[in-house]
Order: C-alpha cells, then sequence, then structure tokens
C-alpha cells in the first residue's frame, strides 16, 4: 500500500505540469537576466527572449484556471485575476486604466499580455503577483486547488521575477496585435550548444559596435545641425556688418557734401564781411564829411548823423545774421562729425561680436547671458538718460540765471547810452562858443559811442546762442522723454504678451483633459458596443427587422418621426415606439432587464405567474 501511494503521488498529472512550468519559469527568467545584461541597452519588444518569458507567464497564469460559463461563451481567461490587482494595491490602478484606454485591445487575453509588459516596465510584476498569491481566498474564485498560483510554486515564481528589477525594457503596446498572439514555448533557446555560443557573444560584440556606432552618427548629426545653425548666425552677422559698412560710406560721401557747403557758406561769409567793412569806412568818410558841414548847421548835421546811425545798425543786423547762419553750419558739422563717431564706435563693437562668436562656436548658452546683460544694460541706459534729463534741467535752470544777469546789463547799457545822448546834447549846445574843443569831444564822444554798440551787438549775439542751445537742450530733455515713454510703453506690452502667454497654457491644458476624458468616455463606448455585439451574437435565432423597413409602430401603427423614435424589442426583434416599448424585463439571453414591447411584457408576465406554485 506504501509502494503504491507513493507511485501515485509521483505520477500526479497537475504536479507534474507545476514541476515543469516552475523549471521553464527558472530558465526563462535566467536566460533573460543573463541575455539581457550581456546586451547592455533597454530591451525591445522584439526581443526572443524576453518574448519567450512572457508565453511562460501566460502559462503559467492559465494553469488551473476554471472555466466561466455565461449566456454567450466559456471565459477562461487570466484578465480576471490580474483586474482584481487593483482592489488590492492601489498602486496598480494606473496600469489597469491604461490598458482599458489602450484602442488596438478587443478580448480579455489581449488585455492580460498588456498588463504583463506594463507590470515589467514598472519593475513591480513581483510586487503585484505577490499581493494576488496572499489573498488565497480571492483567487480560488478563478483558479482550481490544485493550480499553480495556489501551490508552494507560485511563490517561488513570485520571488524568482525580483530578479527582472535589474532589466529596462521599454515596450510599445500600443502597435502590437496583442489579441491574435499564439503563445508556444520554443524549447531551442534553452537547448545550448557551444556553436551557440560562440555565435552568442559574436552578436553581443556586433550589438556593442552597432551601438557605439549610433552614438557616434548621433553625435556628428547634433555637432552638424549645431555648426549649420552658427554658420548661419555668422552669414547674418556679415551680411549687417556690409550693410553698416555701407551706410557708413553714405554718411561719409554727406559729410564731405556739407564740407564743402560749410566751404562755400564760409567763402561767402568773408565776401559779406568784405562789403560790410566797405560800407562801414564809406560811411566813416560820410561822418567826417558831415562833421565838418555840422559847423556850419546844426540841424544838418543832426539829420545826417541820424541817417549814418541807421544805416551802421543795418549793417549791423546783416552781419549778426551772416554769423548765425555761420555758427549753426559749425554745430551741424559738429553734430555730423559726432555721428560719424558714433556709426565707428558701432562698426568695431559689430567686428568684436563677429571675432567673438567665430572663437565661440561652441559655448551657444552663453547667448542666454547676452540677452541678459542686454536688459541690464537698457535699464541702466534708462537710468542714464534719467540722470541726462536732470542735468539738462539744471543747466537750462543756469542759463535762465545767466539770460537775467545780461539783461540786467543790457540796461545797464542803455541807461549809459542815455547819459551819453544827454551829455552830446549838452556838448552840442556848447560847441557854438567853443568850436574848436566841441570838434575833439565830439570825436571822442564817437568813439564811445561805438565802443557801446559794439558791446551791445557782442551781448545781443551771445543772448541769442545762449536761447538757441536752450532750445536744443529742450529738444533733447523732450527726446528723452519720449523715449523713456516708448520704454515704459513696451514693458506694459510685454507683461501682457507673458498673461496671455499663460492664459493660453491654461487653455492648452484644460482641452488636453478634455480630450483625454473624451477618450476614456469613447473606450468604455467601445467596450459596450463590443458587449452589444456579443450579445447580438447570441441572439442570432431572433429575426431583427431593420429600421429601414418599418415605417409605423406595430402595435398603434403611428408614423415614426423625430419626435416619435424607433425602439427594437430585444424579445421578438420588432420595432416600436416609445410609448409601446417602455418597459423592461431579464431575458434568458440577458440577466440585465432589456427593453421589451407591451405585448411581449404582458406574455412573460403570464408565463412567470403560470409557473409560479
Amino acid at each position: 500500500m506504501f509502494n503504491f501511494s507513493l507511485l501515485s503521488a509521483t505520477k500526479d498529472p497537475t504536479a507534474v505540469e507545476r514541476a515543469n512550468l516552475l523549471n521553464m519559469a527558472k530558465l526563462s527568467i535566467k536566460g533573460l537576466i543573463e541575455s539581457a545584461l550581456s546586451f547592455g541597452r533597454t530591451l525591445d519588444s522584439d526581443y526572443p527572449p524576453l518574448q519567450q518569458f512572457f508565453v511562460v507567464m501566460e502559462h503559467c497564469l492559465k494553469h488551473g484556471l476554471k472555466v466561466r460559463k455565461s449566456f454567450l461563451s466559456y471565459n477562461k481567461t487570466i484578465w480576471g485575476p490580474l483586474e482584481l490587482v487593483e482592489k488590492l494595491y492601489p498602486e496598480a490602478e494606473e496600469i489597469g486604466a491604461s490598458v482599458r484606454d489602450l484602442p488596438g485591445l478587443k478580448t480579455p487575453l489581449g488585455r492580460a499580455r498588456a498588463w504583463l509588459r506594463l507590470a515589467l516596465m514598472q519593475k513591480k510584476m513581483a510586487d503585484y503577483l505577490r499581493c494576488l498569491i496572499l489573498q488565497r481566498d480571492l483567487l480560488s474564485e478563478f483558479y482550481e486547488y490544485h493550480a499553480l498560483m495556489m501551490e508552494e510554486e507560485g511563490a517561488v515564481i513570485v520571488g524568482l521575477l525580483v530578479g527582472l528589477n535589474v532589466i529596462d525594457a521599454n515596450l510599445c503596446v500600443k502597435g502590437e496585435d496583442l489579441d491574435s498572439q499564439v503563445g508556444v514555448i520554443d524549447f531551442s533557446m534553452y537547448l545550448k550548444n557551444e556553436e551557440d555560443i560562440g555565435n552568442k557573444e559574436r552578436n553581443v560584440q556586433i550589438a556593442a559596435i552597432l551601438d557605439q556606432k549610433n552614438y557616434v552618427e548621433e553625435l556628428n548629426r547634433q555637432l552638424n545641425s549645431t555648426v549649420s545653425s552658427l554658420h548661419s548666425r555668422v552669414d547674418s552677422l556679415e551680411k549687417s556688418n556690409t550693410k553698416l559698412i555701407e551706410e557708413l560710406a553714405i554718411a561719409k560721401n554727406n559729410i564731405i557734401k556739407l564740407q564743402e557747403e560749410n566751404h562755400q557758406l564760409r567763402s561767402e561769409n568773408k565776401l559779406i564781411l568784405m562789403k560790410t567793412q566797405q560800407h562801414l569806412e564809406v560811411t566813416r568818410v560820410d561822418v567826417e564829411a558831415e562833421l565838418q558841414t555840422y559847423k556850419h548847421s546844426r540841424q544838418g548835421l543832426d539829420a545826417m548823423y541820424s541817417d549814418a546811425r541807421r544805416q551802421l545798425r543795418d549793417e549791423s543786423q546783416l552781419r549778426q545774421d551772416v554769423e548765425n547762419e555761420l555758427s549753426v553750419q559749425v554745430s551741424m558739422k559738429h553734430e555730423i562729425e559726432l555721428a560719424m563717431k558714433l556709426l565707428e564706435k558701432d562698426i568695431h563693437e559689430k567686428q568684436d561680436t563677429l571675432i567673438g562668436l567665430r572663437q565661440q562656436l561652441e559655448e551657444v548658452k552663453a547667448i542666454n547671458i547676452e540677452m541678459y546683460q542686454k536688459l541690464q544694460g537698457s535699464e541702466d541706459g534708462l537710468k542714464e538718460k534719467n540722470e541726462i534729463i536732470s542735468r539738462l534741467e539744471e543747466k537750462t535752470s543756469k542759463i535762465t540765471t545767466a539770460m537775467k544777469q545780461l539783461e540786467q546789463r543790457l540796461q545797464q547799457a542803455e541807461r549809459a547810452q542815455m547819459e551819453a545822448e544827454g551829455e552830446d546834447e549838452k556838448y552840442l549846445q556848447e560847441c557854438l562858443s567853443k568850436s574848436a574843443g566841441l570838434q575833439q569831444r565830439i570825436v571822442q564822444k564817437e568813439r564811445q559811442l561805438v565802443q557801446l554798440e559794439t558791446d551791445l551787438k557782442i551781448e545781443k549775439e551771445w543772448r541769442q546762442t545762449l536761447q538757441e542751445d536752450l532750445q536744443r537742450e529742450k529738444d533733447a530733455s523732450s527726446h528723452l522723454r519720449n523715449q523713456t515713454q516708448q520704454i515704459v510703453s513696451l514693458k506694459k506690452e510685454f507683461l501682457n504678451l507673458q498673461d496671455e502667454n499663460q492664459q493660453l497654457k491654461k487653455i492648452y491644458h484644460e482641452q488636453e483633459q478634455a480630450l483625454q476624458e473624451l477618450g476614456n468616455k469613447l473606450s468604455e463606448s467601445k467596450l459596450k458596443i463590443e458587449d452589444i455585439k456579443e450579445a447580438n451574437k447570441a441572439l442570432q435565432g431572433l429575426v431583427w427587422l431593420k429600421d429601414k423597413e418599418a415605417t409605423h409602430c406595430k402595435l398603434c401603427e403611428k408614423e415614426f418621426s423625430l419626435s416619435k423614435r424607433k425602439h427594437h424589442c430585444r424579445n421578438c426583434g420588432e420595432i416600436f415606439c416609445n410609448a409601446c416599448s417602455d418597459n423592461e424585463l431579464p431575458l434568458p439571453s440577458s440577466p440585465k432587464p432589456v427593453r421589451v414591447c407591451d405585448s411581449c411584457h404582458a406574455l412573460l408576465i403570464q408565463s412567470c405567474s403560470s409557473t409560479l406554485p
């Protein structure tokens, strides 16, 4: 009896199946780890040892699985126990949701295969299956008592799966046809020869060389792209440099033309000065003649004196206008020279930047730092412009004080002139008695008058130049203020653009979330459609009337329209309106309550009442 029991125990087919699956799992896991470590990179879905590992795991999970009978068909899949992991292990909810959202999966077996691949990529397959094995009372709903997952071999396989955390896998689940794959174990991979070992070592060396080649090619492509971008940038800078050189040449030509005009104006000014000097000499001769005649008649002398004085004033005004034009031309020349100097500085700076770019082709990251420095420089420029405005205001205040002083000097000069005129009149009265003394004194007074008039002219010219300088400084300050206002407006526009960018990002994230929700709903609706299709397959014996054939309700015989829609009876297959088919009853084909017409509803209720005692 004892020997017979031992023979029966050793020949138990389920125990032999469990031992075979355990040995295959050991071989596949060991071979996968060794080949992955020798391979030296992330594994793809086309890697043969990885494919065989998933086939072995599928066979292990299918061992001893209970067959569930339903109205539609027999169901024997591993998706049921794997779906149970979500309740036991909360972190597995992400895998379940992502598997359900995959569009290409139609069968539970395909979902289970996708679940195993995602769990391997997360390196948590051992943790998930350990939680499942510990709950054997829940597993008994899916597995027989002699199944591998219910015995000690399942715990051993879960312990072996911990070693797979060393492997990095990158598997594309969306593109694979996991529903129609045939899981067959290839034993030739585990029956090794010496030639196979040598071939594997050669394949490993070739793979390492290919990896190095791909890495070098990628580096070469990146370097080529950076070099091309830098070359394009250098070309753009060279073009800008040529444009600046052309502008500089144009500016030099303009300066030469202005210098020629300046020489012409100077020559004209010299001619005008010569003419004024000749006129002055003529007037002086006339004044001397009039002084000689003044001895005979006082009235004729006064008239001639007033005419000469008017002519002197006119000539002095002409001279002042010419000198003002000359000063304007001189100031224009200075401004042009300053512009030339600034252009030359800009050209030197551009050439320096070109040299720096050619030297620093590999330092692309420094561009961001330069942009930040330019921002700071613009802010510093704003500060400098504000300081310049304050200095200009101080200068204007100083110029106003100088103007007041000049006005006071003018008043004093006019008073002195009035006093001189009074003294002249007194001397003229005494001229009748003292003719010889009067002539000498008249000459002295005329000299004093000429000096006073020249002083007045100089003071007036100085005042006009100060007024022009003040006006220029005011224009410059207004121009700087306009620039500051433009900079402030640009800052505001930049802030507004940043706000709009943030709002657009928020709208983009909201739209992405809405699309994800729509995708989830579409996947759920696809699953429901598949369930309905499977239920329709079960109802092949019924005649399902087409929508196009029915135009009136079969019971009330009313015509269908947009407000009066069509509804199928799930029992007889005819089409009725909503009022004639608003009943729901569970049928043998579907345990859930479905839509039934009034006549079928009455017949089913009668049959149920007749069957009841």
